[in-house]
């Protein structure tokens, strides 16, 4: 049994997710750019990560469209210009469950890094970083592909399971970049999903994989674990 604020919520969730469904990706360019400035802790930066409210994803997968199209950019008569969007290259995932629950998975940036603490390879002597490192500007997760021994040590530590093995090059992937402190999963969300917020282990269901999460939110809304 669901209070009625509960009850609220999923009326709302279930209405947006019938009303708009896959045509959501229509609505994006229409919302004000989201910026944040880089938060600052003691003087060192602090840990950034997308926050998802999941009482508001409706599964539209619009984050993935838009994350796709801006860290896979084409060029056009040398330009560079937004990707087309493809989602199996996004950095971030939707993963529908039935009864009818929607897990967006990214990067949670864990403080601890398990992915960094896997790789095998050696530190380099003049860097400190080993094959996969936090970058300096905004301690995101990347990989040197000079250096990667394509082990996939990396891939299974991920607590979230969001890192993958490039098929071809069988090099890690969809490790979150922020979009350079703009995230466009953030700015283009129909619903307000996802946010922008400093890492905080404690907050509710962090540093859990999909099915989990799936889990967890399918007893809370439906009574059942699927």
């Amino acid at each position: 049994m669901h209070s009625p604020n509960e009850a609220g919520k999923w009326s709302r969730r279930r209405f947006m997710k019938t009303a708009v469904g896959g045509g959501a990706m229509a609505m994006l360019g229409q919302f004000a750019v989201f910026r944040i400035a880089w938060a600052q802790t003691g003087g060192q930066k602090a840990l950034q990560m997308i926050l998802v409210d999941y009482a508001k994803c409706t599964g539209c997968r619009t984050c993935e469209t838009a994350c796709s199209a801006f860290n896979h950019p084409v060029s056009v008569g040398g330009e560079s210009l937004k990707g087309l969007g493809n989602p199996d290259l996004a950095n971030i995932r939707v993963y529908p469950y039935n009864p009818d629950v929607d897990i967006p998975a990214v990067c949670a940036m864990c403080p601890d890094t398990p992915c960094i603490a896997a790789c095998p390879v050696d530190l380099d002597p003049a860097t400190g970083r080993r094959a996969l490192y936090r970058e300096a500007k905004r301690q995101t997760i990347t990989n040197d592909p000079e250096r990667c021994i394509s082990c996939g040590s990396c891939a299974e530590a991920c607590r979230v399971g969001i890192i993958r093995q490039n098929v071809a090059t069988e090099r890690p992937e969809h490790m979150c970049t922020l979009c350079g402190g703009d995230p466009q999963c953030v700015q283009h969300c129909p619903f307000g999903a996802l946010s922008l917020v400093r890492v905080d282990s404690e907050r509710p269901y962090y540093g859990q994989r999909p099915e989990q999460i799936a889990e967890q939110l399918m007893e809370q809304w439906y009574g059942t674990a699927g």
